[in-house]
């Protein structure tokens, strides 16, 4: 079992109050809140081992560097990766879903082929896409969702051509809180020789991720979401895969050798990472994800889905309440609507009496068109909440329904 008392203590920002009101945090599929360790590690870095990495032959920037690529092994462990030149750090999840959008519609796709995508899509697993289509012709083929917000496993099948190129969904939604069943999705893709990217952003802070398990070519993931800083995230890549695709970016690191007539790229992982990096949010990512292991990725999971069931199960109390996402597999994110209370009324409301909740289309305008809705109040939980919170944030959604009570 967790430590909450301990971990608050872990957690400065979770002490605050919020118009004199305890602070409950439950936006966390938003951004987490970061332990100390992080910060901390922050700091440090930039005290006592700031210089510029790999290019240095002096004692800060050897230290720099290795401590960088330390942080590129601690990912490729959490991830079970079977290199460490697998990992590509990013600036988070959309980069590293538009570096794939670029290069592998540059290496592998004409005009006409295609990629198969899901309705619970973040904008960041669209738009890429789609301004891959308008520049090189390729085409979108959708999943629907059923009415309980799961992926339609029979329609997928369907969607294959011999012009399927890629699959691309989400691992988790951050809308309905579907964990999709990834495995299957990626063993169907492979019977037609696709390979699979997985947008990971909702996932790894809440379960477990193999990726040589899941067989998948591609995942991403943004260190925010998991504990760490902003600015910074992942691409996992199959060694094969990243070794036939072009770079994303061109400048400095991620060349051998330049000349005025001929540019030849440098190895993996450095062919996708022009520029200086960001050395010291790798190895605050590192740190996140170390403190995730100490407290067990698993022990994590099941506080989580406890959360979530009696949250659940005390949200249903209230009456009218409409759940969106109601699969029997879900990570830790409530959406709603309260009776015909606007989202954006219920949220505001719910910030004054301390609570922070998210409200809006979440980006997934295509989403909330398929619901039916403009956009909905979103509640996401994470290993430091309580279920005395979740009794808090109750009370409020009541006392928000009386306020809107005909006198």
């Amino acid at each position: 079992m967790l430590d909450i008392e301990r971990i608050w203590k872990d957690f400065p920002i979770l002490g605050h109050t919020v118009y004199d009101k305890p602070l409950v945090y439950f936006d966390n599929a938003a951004t987490t809140q970061k332990p100390k360790e992080v910060v901390e590690k922050i700091r440090d870095n930039y005290y006592n081992v700031n210089a510029n990495i790999h290019r240095g032959v002096h004692f800060l920037s050897q230290a720099a560097t290795e401590a960088h690529e330390e942080a590129r092994r601690e990912v490729q462990r959490f991830l079970n990766a079977r290199h460490a030149h697998e990992i590509i750090f990013t600036r988070g999840t959309t980069e590293a879903i538009n570096l794939i959008a670029s290069s592998f519609t540059d290496a592998c796709m004409s005009p006409g082929d295609e990629v198969i995508i899901s309705e619970m899509e973040h904008h960041s697993n669209i738009v890429p896409w789609q301004i891959q289509a308008a520049r090189k012709g390729i085409a979108l083929k959708v999943i629907p969702i059923t009415e309980k917000g799961e992926l339609s496993l029979e329609t997928y099948r369907n969607l294959f051509s011999e012009r399927t190129r890629l699959v691309s969904v989400a691992h988790v939604s951050n809308v309905l809180g579907t964990i999709n069943p990834v495995k299957e999705i990626i063993e169907i893709a492979h019977q037609h020789n696709v390979p699979v990217l997985l947008d990971g952003a909702q996932a790894v802070p809440h379960t477990k991720v193999d990726v040589q398990d899941l067989d998948v070519e591609f995942y991403a993931f943004s260190a925010h979401k998991i504990y760490g800083p902003t600015g910074i995230g992942v691409l996992y890549g199959k060694e094969e895969w990243l070794d036939k695709l072009p770079p994303y970016q061109g400048g400095g690191e991620m060349i051998a050798t330049v000349t005025f007539g001929k540019t030849v790229f440098n190895e993996l992982p450095f062919k996708f990472e022009a520029g200086t990096p960001d050395y010291i949010g790798s190895t605050a990512l590192a740190e996140a994800l170390r403190y995730v292991n100490r407290l067990g990725i698993e022990e994590i999971a099941a506080y989580e889905h406890e959360l979530l069931r009696y949250a659940t199960e005390r949200i249903k109390t209230i009456h009218p309440i409409r759940i969106f996402g109601e699969a029997p597999h879900k990570s830790g994110v409530l959406s709603f609507l309260l009776g015909d209370i606007h989202h954006y009324d219920t949220g505001m409301l719910l910030d004054h009496m301390g609570i922070a909740v998210r409200t809006g289309h979440h980006c997934a305008q295509p989403l909330m068109k398929a619901l039916g809705v403009e956009g909905t109040v979103r509640a996401s939980f994470a290993f430091y909440n309580t279920k005395a919170e979740i009794d808090t944030f109750i009370a409020g959604l009541e006392r928000v329904q009386s306020m809107f009570k005909p006198k």
